[in-house]
C-alpha cells in the first residue's frame, strides 16, 4: 500500500477513472479535496475501518478515493470514500462506496451505471453525503428530508478516532457548530446533477490527512 504521487504513473489513471458523483442541485456543501491511496495487494484502509480484500490472481490493484467535505448537513467534518477494483487489463472490476460508516457494492450487477469511458456514477445523499448506485435508495431513507431540516446540525462537531483530540476544543463547540450548520437547512429536490471535479481537488492520501485538522481548527476558531 502507498499514497499515490502526482508523478506515479498511475495518478493519472485514478483522475481519469474518478467516480462520477451525482450530486443535489440544492445541496449546500461541495466535496473540498481527495486523498487518494492504491492498493496493490489486500491490506487496512489507511483513511477507513475496514480492510481491502481482493484476489490478486483477478485484481491489480484498488484505487482509494477518501472525499472530504468540510459539513454534513448533521455534523463538521465528514469524510466519505469510493473504493475502485481494476482487474489487470486496467477495466473496473467492482466499485464498493462508503455508506454511514459502513460500505457496500457501487456497481450495478449489470454495469448500468459504468460510462462507456469507465466511469462509476453514483448519487450522493443531500446533506449527508453517503454514496448508492440507486437514486431510489437515498429517497427511501426515513430521516432523507428532516436531517437536512429539523435533524441539522445535531451531532455538533464529529471528531473520530483517526482524528481524536486535534481540532474539537471548548466546552462550547457542538453548540456552536449545531447553530452554524442550521443556518444550512434545505429541502432536498432529489434532482441530482453531475459533479465536475476540479485539477486540484486530488491530493495523496498523506497530505489531505495533514491538511484536515488545520482546515477545521481555523474553521472551528471563527465560530467560537
Amino acid at each position: 500500500m502507498s499514497a499515490l504521487d502526482p508523478q506515479h504513473n498511475l495518478w493519472n489513471t485514478a483522475l481519469r477513472i474518478a467516480p462520477i458523483l451525482y450530486i443535489d442541485r440544492l445541496e449546500p456543501f461541495l466535496p473540498v479535496r481527495v486523498g487518494l491511496t492504491i492498493m496493490a495487494e489486500p491490506g487496512p484502509s489507511p483513511s477507513f475501518d475496514r480492510v481491502i480484500d481482493f484476489e490478486p490472481e483477478q485484481v491489480a490493484l484498488v484505487i482509494e478515493y477518501a472525499i472530504y467535505w468540510d459539513y454534513d448537513i448533521q455534523h463538521i467534518y465528514d469524510l466519505e470514500h469510493v473504493w475502485i477494483y481494476l482487474n489487470h487489463r486496467g477495466e473496473i472490476a467492482n466499485c464498493e462506496a462508503s455508506f454511514h460508516g459502513q460500505y457496500h457494492d457501487g456497481l450495478l450487477r449489470d454495469r448500468s451505471n459504468l460510462t462507456e469511458d469507465g466511469r462509476v456514477k453514483l448519487f450522493v445523499q443531500p446533506g449527508k453525503h453517503a454514496m448508492s448506485p440507486l437514486e431510489e435508495n437515498l429517497r427511501l431513507l426515513p430521516n432523507a428530508v428532516s436531517c437536512c431540516q429539523e435533524e441539522a446540525g445535531k451531532d455538533g462537531v464529529l471528531e473520530n478516532e483517526m482524528f481524536r483530540g486535534q481540532f474539537k476544543f471548548g466546552e462550547q463547540v457542538d453548540q456552536l457548530a449545531e447553530a452554524h450548520l442550521r443556518t444550512f437547512c434545505f429541502r432536498p429536490s432529489f434532482d441530482y446533477v453531475p459533479y465536475t471535479w476540479a485539477d486540484d481537488t486530488f491530493v495523496p492520501w498523506e497530505e489531505l490527512r495533514s491538511e484536515i485538522p488545520a482546515r477545521l481548527k481555523a474553521l472551528l476558531a471563527e465560530l467560537s
